[in-house]
């Protein structure tokens, strides 16, 4: 087998080796996504790639023919001239209707993307360190209110790190979360994101598009999804430690499907605030307070409660938490703290999981202190 022979059976193991996964990890080209939008994003990206293939092929063709035919070493003489109108008209008009080519159908692309009208469903979209919020504004799911954070089973074995057995996630591997966004398929979907503490950015490659969430401000932004299926993005801005732990996944349904969901989910709503009412066990609050707390709490004072001082104080053996009295423990969770990266959980936890996991927090990694009842959390409110 000759020497070339060799590199090419090496080069065609090397692109063949897991060629499933090569390929979804090395793709060059854009994603054609199941949107009209990114559909129409992909088609613009395509013709002003082949626009630009076929301007290199010119210059570079006429630049290399130049070099080629009028070579010294062929006793070529350079011409001599100062100027020339005609071709100074050609090199100004030609690149102008160029860009005049890619103007148009990318201006009408940019339009229809940011008219959100006439939408038949409206969902707000905040982003906080390090989890999104969904809140259904109208429609028969007006009400509904969605956290979405990093799968337990995900963040679990992130945190262990090499012990970790990542062959069971497959190709999701950070990229499931335990409450996913779900909308129906066939409905104009507008979108107004923001967020709570700092700058996210919520993107989706599938939909075709990405929008910022500002503190302060709403940016707006639509989808329609016609075929059912789970899309998968990511937080596309740094927004702190965990920013790379914030994945997004948007579940589409058939609307009869969707309807059932909506409902399944009004239902679990009633359920829980009456469970609200109801006096727990320490072993209840203890079981439910652990798993809130890995969830949302881990990530900045640890899975063993020691924290990351300065910045992420530790609670085993803090004083608020061994604290008699939990009123400031109650405070600091519902309200956060000015200042610091301590988020406010009043409108993400509801009465039983913050009552849950201040409960765990209090008598966890050796810290002996009252409980905190539901009813405690509604009183406070």
């Amino acid at each position: 087998m000759s020497a070339s022979s060799r590199w090419y059976q090496l080069l065609l193991a090397l692109f063949s080796l897991n060629a499933g996964t090569a390929v979804a990890d090395y793709a060059l080209n854009m994603t054609q996504g199941v949107t009209r939008t990114s559909q129409a994003v992909y088609d613009l990206h395509m013709i002003i790639f082949w626009i630009c293939v076929a301007i290199g092929i010119v210059v570079f063709g006429v630049m290399i023919y130049a070099m080629f035919r009028h070579r010294k070493s062929r006793g070529v003489k350079a011409a001599q001239f100062h100027e020339s109108t005609t071709m100074e008209l050609v090199w100004t008009l030609i690149p102008i209707i160029i860009l005049v080519s890619m103007a148009i159908p990318a201006t009408r692309v940019l339009l229809a993307m940011e008219d959100t009208s006439d939408a038949d469903m409206t969902i707000k979209v905040t982003g906080i360190q390090w989890k999104w919020k969904y809140d259904y504004v109208d429609t028969e799911a007006e009400g509904l209110s969605v956290v979405s954070s990093l799968h337990p089973d995900h963040n679990e074995a992130r945190q262990l790190g090499a012990d970790a057995d990542l062959t069971v996630f497959g190709d999701t591997y950070l990229l499931d979360v335990d409450n996913p966004l779900v909308v129906p398929t066939g409905k104009k979907i507008r979108f107004l994101l923001t967020a709570a503490d700092v700058i996210h950015s919520w993107w989706v490659p599938d939909l075709g598009w990405k929008k910022d969430a500002i503190p302060g401000f709403i940016n707006e932004s639509w989808t329609i999804i016609d075929q059912p299926g789970v899309y998968r993005g990511q937080c596309a801005e740094l927004c702190g430690r965990d920013h790379a732990f914030m994945p997004v996944v948007v579940v589409a349904k058939e609307p009869a499907e969707y309807a059932a969901w909506v409902a399944e989910q009004k239902q679990a709503a009633v359920d829980i605030a009456n469970s609200a009412d109801r006096v727990w066990t320490k072993a209840e609050l203890m079981a439910k307070g652990e798993a809130v707390y890995q969830t949302n709490c881990a990530a900045c004072h640890q899975p063993n409660g020691q924290g990351l001082p300065p910045v992420f104080p530790a609670l085993a053996g803090s004083a608020m938490a061994t604290a008699e009295d939990p009123a400031a423990h109650i405070d600091i969770v519902l309200n956060g703290k000015a200042g610091s990266a301590m988020t406010a959980y009043r409108d993400i936890l509801n009465d039983v999981d913050l009552a849950a996991v201040i409960t765990y927090e209090r008598n966890a990694w050796g810290n002996q202190a009252s409980i905190v009842q539901p009813a405690d959390i509604k009183a406070t409110r």
